[in-house]
């Protein structure tokens, strides 16, 4: 699962573009289940935002969570990154702001959906999973 959380300063988003946000997103993904991919808006307060020691309500922090799938090929994920970049700036580098985006490979032991381990990325399992666009049951 990719999670995404936008730590943002209060306002800075319409609930329409949060939700373009996270179509953008999901668009992105094109080899997870849709369901896999999660974005979460987290307001910071005026005066709780600060950049090396000021306050600061024209920054944007993006953490990202990917579960799923990993690979170590620094050239895949630098262009994994320039992806990512283009798909979220219209509301970063086109909104003015400043930003930061740091992705983390989690391990995949330690995740779970609806109670049940995931099956293999690109499995049999999985790619049922991706048809289906929902978590279903199976067996290893």
């Amino acid at each position: 699962m990719p999670f995404h959380r936008f730590y943002t300063p209060h306002g800075l988003y319409t609930p329409e573009e949060k939700r373009a946000i996270a179509e953008a997103i999901t668009q992105i993904y094109t080899r997870l289940p849709k369901f896999y991919v999660v974005v979460n808006f987290i307001n910071i307060d005026d005066g709780d935002f600060f950049v090396g020691g000021e306050k600061n309500n024209n920054f944007l922090r993006i953490l990202v969570h990917h579960y799923a799938y990993h690979t170590e090929d620094p050239a895949w994920k630098r262009a994994w990154m320039d992806k990512y970049e283009k798909a979220i700036e219209p509301w970063t580098k086109d909104k003015g702001l400043d930003w930061e985006v740091q992705i983390s490979n989690a391990d995949n032991v330690f995740w779970n959906q609806n109670g049940m381990a995931p099956p293999p990325f690109e499995s049999e399992a999985f790619n049922l999973w991706k048809a289906e666009n929902k978590a279903i049951p199976y067996s290893l």
